[in-house]
């Protein structure tokens, strides 16, 4: 059980006997949590009997992620993420990290990205040729099936059957909703048997065992893969670290799977909201649309354009910014030690919130409004926008993950612009990932005039 906070953290009002926050935080909790910086920098939040002490203050935030062997990873959502990830890249202790960094880090070396983003292309350009006019997309789950693909092309070389892939998607869809729902579930009630809890073991069970068998039919296979399970099982390649043994089966399982769990959601959802915030927004979608047209020429896109497609690249940066894929994280102190004029021991948990900093008016003037034009005379702040985290455990695939949601929105938007079938905006479903729920749109040929909200543009609030 964690140490009591000290008295100088104000506790957030809304506290319930042996629930805690857990109600507001299953509710609603992206509101809970923008309320929280009017408390103070550092705010106790309650999960059942255990506390949090949510860090409110950008340059606290900043000092936290930084210091991985003092904040090292701790809390509840990475004691429930261990329980599907192992003892993965997100979910290893500051004493493992840096050796599996270097393990991992061939696999993601600049010089793989090119091929890399071939891959994103033509699986984007399969994806869309069974696209028709008209036709309604649940938008979430699209972006899911086409990133499972994507992601097991440049991890294993091959594209699985259709039938596959769909379990596959499934399958990640369920645990990475069932990890952050036991987090904030207390415990007396996160072990009462259910079919919700069945689903999740079942489908943390058959991706293991599927990894597992990829894994030692790998190792029997002599020949060189271009896949990043080939880089995985081979560390060394380009600048890479050939005095670092090799993962073992289970470790390369875990890394796996970490792989797909954190890059598949959270681009398929960034993405999501990337079109959503395109449709309200006619003459931004109108400049991506020019700025494709110009660059491209017709030419489907690779590495070398992603510089050059600069507005497409700032409507995923401000889309990252409202909707972070990583909304929440936690760590724990592992020393006593002062944040800000706080002491806090060892033991404390704390919570981190790239949403709650992207939201900050201090930081994004009317930070609640879309304007992809908030960049291009800045470079995010590394203090204040925090969607792939920072410091030491940043995400390692954060390059991987840009140039893919960049190739594949680029790819598509080429032929196609969705519309959304309901004037409602989507709520957004803050479960491990941040993905806009219930979206469906219904495809639009580029040339075809728009069914709503024509040019000139719309104010900011209109939910075309």
């Amino acid at each position: 059980m964690n140490a009591t906070p000290p008295p100088a953290v104000p506790t957030a009002p809304g506290s319930l006997p042996l629930l805690g926050h857990a109600l507001p935080l299953a509710r609603a909790p992206l509101a809970f949590l923008t309320r929280l910086p009017a408390l103070g920098d550092l705010v106790r939040v309650r999960i059942g009997p255990r506390s949090v002490i949510v860090v409110c203050d950008p340059e606290l935030t900043r000092r936290v992620l930084l210091n991985d062997r003092v904040f090292d990873k701790g809390g509840p959502l990475r004691e429930r993420g261990r329980e599907l990830l192992g003892n993965g890249l997100i979910t290893c202790s500051h004493a493992d990290h840096r050796r599996q960094r270097r393990q991992c880090q061939p696999s993601f070396h600049p010089a793989r990205l090119p091929a890399y983003a071939l891959r994103f292309t033509d699986t984007a350009r399969t994806a869309v040729d069974d696209w028709r006019p008209g036709q309604v997309l649940d938008v979430v789950p699209t972006m899911m099936a086409l990133t499972v693909r994507t992601a097991l092309t440049t991890m294993f070389a091959t594209s699985p059957p259709a039938r596959a892939a769909r379990t596959l998607t499934e399958d990640i869809t369920t645990v990475v909703e069932g990890v952050l729902r036991r987090a904030l579930t207390p415990a007396v009630l996160r072990h009462l048997p259910g079919p919700e809890r069945r689903r999740y073991d079942r489908a943390r069970t058959r991706l293991r065992n599927a990894l597992a068998e990829l894994v030692t039919a790998r190792r029997a296979d002599p020949a060189p893969h271009d896949d990043l399970l080939h880089a995985l099982l081979r560390p060394g390649g380009p600048d890479g670290a050939p005095d670092v043994p090799p993962p073992t089966d289970r470790e390369a399982v875990d890394q796996l799977l970490t792989f797909l769990v954190a890059g598949v959601e959270t681009t398929a959802g960034a993405l999501a909201w990337a079109w959503y915030l395109l449709a309200r927004h006619p003459r931004i979608e109108h400049r991506v649309h020019r700025e494709l047209d110009t660059v491209l020429a017709g030419a489907p896109p690779t590495l070398a354009d992603v510089p050059a497609l600069t507005t497409t690249g700032h409507v995923l940066t401000e889309a990252l910014r409202l909707y972070p894929p990583l909304w929440l994280m936690t760590r724990e102190v592992t020393e006593d030690t002062v944040l800000g004029t706080v002491p806090l021991p060892r033991g404390t948990v704390l919570g981190i919130s790239p949403y709650l900093v992207h939201r900050r008016p201090d930081r994004y003037p009317e930070p609640d409004r879309f304007d992809p034009d908030r960049w291009l005379d800045a470079r995010p702040d590394r203090t204040a926008y925090l969607p792939f985290g920072s410091g030491a455990r940043k995400c390692i695939g954060d390059r991987f993950g840009t140039v893919q949601a960049t190739v594949v929105l680029a790819t598509i938007a080429t032929r196609w612009r969705l519309e959304p079938t309901d004037p409602r905006p989507p709520r957004p479903s803050a479960l491990s990932t941040l993905t806009p729920r219930g979206l469906h749109m219904r495809i639009t040929d580029r040339t075809a005039p728009r069914s709503a909200c024509a040019d000139p543009a719309p104010e900011p609030d209109c939910q075309c």
